[in-house]
C-alpha cells in the first residue's frame, strides 16, 4: 500500500509540476475523449466590434470630406484604364441610368464619412450597417471562410458584395500549447473577404473598381485613455483598374448611443 501510494503521488506531482498546471481532461484532448465543439463565431469573438462607431477623417480628407475633382486620382495605383475611365466619369449618366450608388459600394463605403452600426442578427452573422448611403453589409462566418473559398455563381452581385468572415486570434491557436480549443483568446482580428460587388468607385469622383474586385479587411479595436476605437485596413486587388492592390485605413471612435445616427439616399456627386 505505501508504494502505491507513493506511485500516486509521484503522478500527481508530474501533473502538477511537470504538465505545468494543465487539467487532466485538457490533458486526455491530446489523444482521448474528444473535446466539445467549438464556439460559434459570436461566443468566439475575440474582440468586441458591436455598436455605434463615428467616422475620424483624420487623412485624405481633400478625398473624403468633400467630391475630388474629375481626374483626380492621386494616390490611387491605377493603370492606364483605370485612370481612363476615372477621366470619363459623368455623375448625370450615373443618375439617369440608377447607378447613384457606385460610390457606396463595399469597396468605397468605410471611406465615407458617417457612422457605423454593428449587430449580430444571429450566431454566425454580423451584420455593419452605415448611415452613409443608408447602406448595409453582411459578414457570413461558416465553411468559405476556413477555406477562403468564393461564393457561389447563385450569388448575385450587389453594392456591398458577398462577404465571408472569420476570426483571426494573437498568440496560440486553439489547442495549442496545451489549451483546450474552448479557451477564448485574449484579443485578435476580424478578417473579411468580400466578392461579387456590382463595379463601383474607390472615391466620389468616379475612380473605379471592377466587377472581379477582390475586397480583403482586417478590423481591429484599441484603447487609449478609455477610449475606444475600430480600425478597419483595407486591401482591394483589381488587375482590370488597378496596377497593384490598393492598401487604405480609416479609424472610428465608439460612441455611447446612436447620437448622430442619419441615414441619408446615396449621391452621385
Amino acid at each position: 500500500m505505501i508504494d502505491g501510494f507513493r506511485m500516486f503521488r509521484v503522478f500527481v506531482l508530474f501533473v502538477v509540476v511537470g504538465g505545468a498546471f494543465v487539467p487532466l481532461n485538457a490533458q486526455r484532448g491530446r489523444g482521448g475523449a474528444p473535446q466539445g465543439p467549438p464556439p460559434v463565431p459570436r461566443l468566439a469573438a475575440p474582440i468586441d466590434l458591436t455598436g455605434y462607431w463615428v467616422s475620424l477623417v483624420t487623412d485624405d480628407w481633400r478625398w473624403r470630406m468633400v467630391t475630388p475633382p474629375k481626374g483626380d486620382v492621386l494616390y490611387v495605383p491605377v493603370n492606364a484604364e483605370g485612370r481612363r475611365a476615372a477621366d470619363a466619369w459623368d455623375p448625370a449618366k450615373d443618375e439617369a441610368a440608377g447607378e447613384q450608388c457606385r460610390a457606396y459600394g463595399a469597396g468605397g463605403l468605410m471611406h465615407l464619412p458617417g457612422r457605423l452600426h454593428i449587430f449580430w442578427q444571429d450566431d454566425a452573422t454580423l451584420v455593419v450597417e452605415a448611415d452613409a448611403g443608408t447602406q448595409t453589409r453582411v459578414m457570413h462566418f461558416g465553411p468559405n471562410a476556413q477555406t477562403g473559398a468564393a461564393p457561389g455563381n447563385n450569388v448575385q452581385p450587389s453594392w456591398q458584395g458577398y462577404s465571408v468572415a472569420q476570426w483571426e486570434n494573437d498568440g496560440a491557436g486553439p489547442g495549442r500549447r496545451g489549451r483546450p480549443s474552448n479557451v477564448k483568446p485574449v484579443h485578435g482580428s476580424l478578417r473579411t473577404v468580400t466578392t461579387r460587388m456590382r463595379p463601383g468607385y474607390f472615391r466620389r469622383n468616379g475612380v473605379p473598381y471592377s466587377a472581379n474586385a477582390v475586397l480583403t479587411e482586417y478590423w481591429t479595436t484599441l484603447q487609449d485613455e478609455g477610449v475606444d476605437y475600430l480600425v478597419v485596413t483595407n486591401i482591394l486587388e483589381d488587375p482590370q483598374y488597378l496596377a497593384q492592390p490598393y492598401v487604405r485605413s480609416v479609424q472610428f471612435k465608439k460612441q455611447a448611443d446612436n447620437k448622430g445616427w442619419h441615414p441619408t439616399a446615396c449621391d452621385a456627386r
